[in-house]
């Protein structure tokens, strides 16, 4: 499967698993990237020095190219984007914000720099300030999110800018990697599927509800405040919701989100807990290693668009 974005990061198949906060860890970025894809670590608001650690710790674990995913809203940003430098980490993802103040610095140090975008005019600017490749990912995603669908957002990106584009939002097979090649995308980011492996060290409540979840279990928090996020519904979601629709003042919703991503993810609270999944999460049917999804997912796409030319 070779590709613009196989050659860019030197990987062995076009597939990048999402830098999902409190959720991707060392121990599954070098599970992918050991299975050929990329493998990245989810910063989300951790301090730098925690960064550091997970990225020499992956180290021990793969010799295989991975990435960090910063957050720009990070209170550390500043300082995270040092330690990738400090630690040569050779890929970077980046979110909620832009990334150009670091741009030369992580340039001259040969990182690869792939900011997340929502938008034609996002892409545009990151692609002005030197990214080497853009993920578009659509409002299928799980966690923060835009507007615009895959469907729709991925080739008007593709049509914007020349770098090489990689497809996010509601991928869960080799069906939908098909799709994102044919829509003009070189690769595809996933972060639901991978949160259901085994290497993934979320708590197995996290994991069994993404997996009994129902296509119509998705919801999305915080319309009206300017910061959508999808999750499955819960209790906590339920109030959430109704308070939005009520009107209740920003910071009275904030305090029913504060820390709930990591009462989910790590306590296994996914009544009262934040659950962030794509639209996908109805697809994830059982638990594999990230071996063993990756090379489904590969079988998948080959039978489908193998020796037509679009990875090749």
């Amino acid at each position: 499967m070779k590709t613009e974005i196989t050659e860019l990061l030197g990987i062995r198949y076009p597939i990048i698993q999402g830098g999902m906060a409190w959720v991707a860890d060392y121990h599954l970025a070098a599970a992918v990237s050991n299975a050929g894809g990329l493998g990245l670590i989810g910063s989300g608001g951790a301090p730098a020095e925690w960064v550091r650690e997970q990225v020499r710790e992956a180290k021990k674990l793969t010799d295989q190219p991975f990435g960090v995913n910063l957050m720009l809203m990070n209170p550390e940003a500043d300082q995270i984007a040092k330690v990738l430098v400090e630690e040569g980490v050779a890929v970077v993802t980046t979110g909620a914000g832009s990334p150009e103040k670091y741009m030369s610095m992580w340039k001259e140090a040969g990182m690869k720099v792939i900011p997340v975008v929502a938008s034609v005019a996002l892409a545009k600017r990151m692609e002005r300030c030197g990214a080497d490749a853009l993920v578009a990912e659509g409002t299928e995603a799980g966690g923060h999110i835009g507007e615009l669908t895959t469907m729709v957002l991925v080739p008007q990106i593709v049509d914007a800018v020349s770098v090489p584009v990689i497809a996010a939002g509601g991928i869960a097979d080799g069906r939908g990697i098909a799709a994102a090649f044919m829509l003009g995308a070189r690769g595809v980011q996933m972060g639901t599927q991978f949160v259901v492996t085994k290497e993934c060290n979320v708590h197995e409540n996290y994991k069994q509800a993404l997996i009994k979840a129902r296509d119509i279990d998705s919801r999305v928090t915080g319309r009206t405040t300017g910061h959508p996020v999808r999750v499955l519904r819960n209790a906590m979601v339920k109030e959430y919701l109704k308070k939005e629709q009520a009107g209740v003042p920003f910071e009275e919703l904030e305090q029913l989100t504060l820390g709930a991503l990591r009462k989910a993810v790590v306590d296994g609270d996914v009544t009262n807990g934040s659950v962030m999944a794509g639209q996908c999460a109805s697809m994830a049917h059982e638990v594999m290693t990230c071996k063993e999804l990756i090379t489904k997912l590969t079988c998948e796409t080959d039978k489908l668009i193998g020796g037509s030319g679009f990875y090749e």
